[in-house]
């Protein structure tokens, strides 16, 4: 374990692993002072261990304020042994994962940022971003055998803006484009594939990007890409709510809000691949699995938007990604 300052962690002589630990920790500190200033509450920081020194992390949590009704900003630092049947499952995507020769398990190390932000009125969006790294080492020899990144940010609102998703996607489309092209279209798609359900026919939101299992490129590079991304997300985001938070709303706006984020509740707990890995792996802390939940929500029977309203236009776009840049 080597600990990294803020400006170490462009120093590739360093480990990936803990210059991606100090870029958390360092976005962290930014997000939730940037959401804070927006608030008349201050986030609540509860530091967390995973036992049997397998790691641990901070969850930062604003809730019952002014702007937010509820929000988590939460880093994680955890390493362990991964069973054999998780180990199978993964090799899926990692032909070169071999588990050990005694038991069939690896090591791992995984580290990462993942937050969602749930504001009170329905005309500013809800968020979501999560970037991360996972490796996997040889028990017996403890070399690394296989490593990626993950992640991405998507806007999830109850009021369709079109000037506020075309800033969202256009901020986090520069923020690849310096590095490559072609990755904001792909990952534009992957969002909007990712983040489906299915059973509703819908998307969760209006996109944003996605990406998992990247390593086709140094990792040194990856992690310039993952920081530009988390740099994008502030300006992305804060100036949105800035405009929307005291926007006038009617007892039927909030209650369609709800109904929302009830679509919102349906896809985190029946498709979500990180919800899922989280619940399934020992000693994960539960609560800062299940902070992404909404504070409320709701399901009404049945519930179709009236034509030509904006309820309806949402939904259509839900139904129909659009091309916002």
């Amino acid at each position: 374990m080597v600990t990294v300052t803020p400006e170490q962690i462009h120093d590739s002589s360093l480990p990936v692993r803990d210059r991606m630990e100090a870029l958390i920790r360092l976005k962290q500190k930014e997000i939730t002072e940037a959401i804070a200033g927006l608030d008349t509450v201050e986030f609540h920081t509860d530091c967390w261990s995973r036992g049997d020194n397998g790691g641990g992390g901070q969850s930062m949590v604003i809730q019952n304020g002014t702007t937010f009704e509820k929000g988590g900003v939460n880093i994680s630092i955890v390493h362990g042994k991964l069973p054999p049947q998780a180990v199978a499952k993964m090799r899926a995507d990692h032909s070169n994962l071999k588990g050990s020769d005694k038991d069939g398990s690896v090591n791992f190390f995984a580290c990462g940022l993942s937050m969602v932000i749930h504001p009170i009125n329905p005309h500013a969006p809800t968020t979501h971003a999560n970037y991360r790294y996972f490796e996997t080492s040889d028990p017996e020899t403890n070399e690394t055998q296989t490593w990626w990144f993950g992640g991405g940010a998507d806007l999830t609102p109850s009021y369709l803006y079109e000037e506020d998703a075309r800033l969202f996607h256009q901020l986090h489309k520069d923020a690849l484009d310096k590095y490559d092209k072609e990755l904001y279209p792909k990952w534009k798609k992957w969002c909007d594939e990712y983040f489906y359900i299915k059973h509703r026919q819908e998307t969760r939101g209006v996109g944003g990007i996605f990406f998992d299992d990247f390593c086709d490129r140094s990792a040194d590079e990856i992690l310039k890409i993952v920081e530009s991304c988390f740099d994008a997300f502030i300006p992305a985001y804060i100036p949105i709510v800035a405009k929307r938070k005291d926007t006038p709303f009617t007892p039927e706006q909030k209650n369609f809000q709800q109904i929302r984020r009830g679509r919102y509740v349906e896809f985190n707990l029946v498709y979500d691949r990180g919800t899922q890995f989280g619940l399934s792996t020992p000693g994960s802390r539960v609560e800062s699995i299940l902070m992404s939940l909404p504070a409320t929500a709701s399901w009404a029977y049945n519930h179709q938007p009236e034509p030509d309203t904006e309820e309806a236009k949402l939904v259509e776009v839900l139904k129909n990604p659009v091309e916002w840049v």
